[in-house]
């Protein structure tokens, strides 16, 4: 089933105008994502927490929390523009269909990318299945014909556009940036983007309050994702909403010791890129450990292999200022 969906999907593709150039729309305009400026100046990168060895017995982390962090430094950065929010599945979507990429896997499986026209070369009992197994639609589908059933799994789909897209590795990242004449965010300004000149401990201050951010721990939100947007205290001081929760982001940065650091972890090098911001979907989010405070702070770093694709990681784009 999932490679006749694919194979649907791709056919699909081909039939794209192929004049469109990458980073535009079929009539050649500039695709725009709505950004906010982070000025020119200093900012608080790291900090000089010590470990928690309390805590890392608790919930069973495996290396020291806190102490990749060190030392807490002042960095000055040129300005710059951030996605005001994370790629959402309508923009990668966008993407996917104008630059002819492949699809992600989470979409073969439930069923976001395929198009109404796709949906209608289908035969009515495969729909039904479909409607249910991929699409979750909510309904008795058993005796619904193909109008019906193309309405609400077009429903359904809709009613994904606005959430972040995942599933997404660096590379496909990387490159959905490029498509825009944009780039992934260094780690630094993916920092000072979240925490501001005042070096905030979240991105709203400096008080943890869970209900201000998506943690994935109140049942709200099916898969613990949320659309982009849906917490408007969860912003940045430069007016960046959710770098704090909902999915970990992407940056361009390998993962490394900051300079003057004394920390060693075989986890170091050139074999995983930096993920931030704390996730609340996926298979982890709000679960355990990873519902406490520490995942969402402005700090704190994370790291994953740069062909990982999960559930809970996702991106935004930065332009030079």
């Amino acid at each position: 089933m999932l490679l006749s969906i694919l194979f649907i999907f791709i056919a699909g593709c081909e039939k794209d105008d192929k004049s469109a150039k990458p980073g535009r729309d079929s009539k050649n305009t500039p695709v725009k994502v709505e950004q906010v400026l982070v000025p020119a100046g200093e900012f608080i990168r790291g900090s000089n927490k010590e470990d928690d060895l309390a805590m890392r017995q608790q919930y069973g982390f495996p290396a020291p929390l806190f102490v990749d962090e060190h030392p807490q430094k002042k960095i000055h950065l040129d300005a710059f523009k951030i996605d005001t929010y994370e790629v959402t599945n309508k923009q990668f979507k966008d993407y996917i269909l104008r630059a002819r990429k492949m699809l992600p896997y989470l979409w073969v499986s439930n069923g976001y990318a395929i198009s109404e026209e796709q949906l209608h070369m289908l035969g009515v009992e495969k729909m039904r299945k479909m409607a249910i197994d991929m699409f979750a639609v909510d309904l008795d589908t058993r005796e619904m014909q193909k109008p019906a059933l193309v309405v609400a799994m077009l429903a359904q789909q809709q009613a994904q556009d606005n959430f972040p897209v995942t599933g997404v590795n660096w590379f496909a990242a990387k490159d959905y940036c490029q498509w825009r004449d944009s780039r992934l965010p260094t780690e630094a300004e993916w920092e000072k983007a979240a925490r501001g000149a005042e070096g905030f401990e979240y991105p709203w201050g400096n008080d943890w309050d869970a209900k201000i951010t998506n943690t994935g721990d109140d049942g709200e939100w099916d898969e613990g994702m949320a659309p982009v947007g849906a917490y408007p205290k969860n912003k940045s001081p430069y007016g960046a909403f959710d770098l704090s929760g909902n999915v970990w982001e992407w940056v361009e940065d390998w993962y490394a010791p900051y300079d003057g650091s004394a920390y060693e972890s075989k986890a170091f090098g050139k074999q995983n890129r930096v993920i931030r911001g704390g996730g609340g979907g996926g298979g982890g989010g709000g679960v355990g450990h990873y519902a406490i405070s520490y995942f969402f702070r402005t700090a704190t770093r994370q790291f994953a292999e740069p062909e990982m694709e999960s559930e809970d990681v996702g991106f935004r784009c930065v332009s030079d200022g």
